[in-house]
């Protein structure tokens, strides 16, 4: 299952029905789950674990140097999940000493062209990065969210579960659960009410989900004494999911509504 051009390091793990294709090259610390399927002219380097059924198609180049100027060849990791789909020209960069020393990429996710995953990044499950989005150092994204082509994620922002993001946004803020954002300079534009609806949330439930969603951002008070106020309608998981996201701590403040933004 390894095409007689390829080059594969006699150090490499590599599991059972992997398939490598021509021309590709990988290194030496490299570990290739079962099921794994690795197209032509593909290059993986570093400490990289690529898990069950993940495909890379060709010219993506995965565990690579970090583009970090701080970064001086610290041992550190890549370690990709389950049946991803990691399309044509993507990048994936191991982590530094300067985070946690791995970037972890989860399980069914769809990096289309050109997708970029940079240091130190968490990535959940179930994500979609349309062509050419960019992720700087230590983002942190959680399940199910949508990222669209040609947006760029600033370092050391969290993108909460069952977002979505416009394409050719510039999100330097935090985005909250649910929550769907666009722009040069990505504000808050509501909920992701089609994500809710695909995820058969009820209509009941997306409608009190609105209503805390106003709560919070409303004008009249604080946004901390806003989520307090929110706390009685905790019993909805996804109030939950926005209040305890919103409670973090965070490197970023959040991506408010447009006529909140400052």
């Amino acid at each position: 299952m390894i095409h007689e051009t390829a080059i594969v390091s006699p150090k490499a793990k590599i599991g059972n029905n992997v398939q490598i294709g021509a021309y590709s090259v990988i290194g030496d610390d490299v570990e290739l789950k079962d099921g794994v399927e690795i197209m032509s002219h593909v290059c993986i380097e570093g400490r990289t674990i690529v898990g069950e059924g993940t495909k890379i198609f060709p010219f993506a180049a995965i565990g690579f140097r970090p583009q970090d100027l701080k970064f001086h060849g610290e041992p550190s990791k890549l370690v990709i999940g389950k049946n991803n789909s990691i399309r044509e020209y993507v990048t994936m960069h191991p982590g530094t000493e300067g985070d946690r020393m791995e970037t972890t990429v989860g399980d069914g996710n769809l990096f289309m062209i050109g997708v970029h995953i940079a240091h130190d990044c968490v990535i959940g499950n179930n994500i979609v990065m349309g062509n050419n989005a960019t992720l700087g150092g230590h983002v942190h994204i959680d399940d199910n969210v949508i990222i669209g082509g040609l947006a760029a994620v600033h370092q050391w922002t969290r993108i909460g579960t069952g977002a979505i993001i416009g394409g050719m946004s510039g999100v330097e803020r935090d985005v909250i659960p649910y929550g769907n954002v666009k722009g040069e300079r990505a504000f808050l534009c509501g909920l992701n009410i089609m994500g809710l609806k695909r995820a058969d949330v009820s209509r009941k439930d997306v409608q009190l989900l609105q209503k805390v969603y106003d709560m919070i951002f409303s004008d009249d008070d604080l946004i901390s004494n806003n989520l307090k106020k929110a706390q009685e309608f905790s019993t909805i998981q996804q109030v939950k999911d926005i209040i305890d996201f919103m409670q973090q701590k965070s490197e970023r403040s959040f991506c408010h509504p447009h006529h909140q933004q400052k």
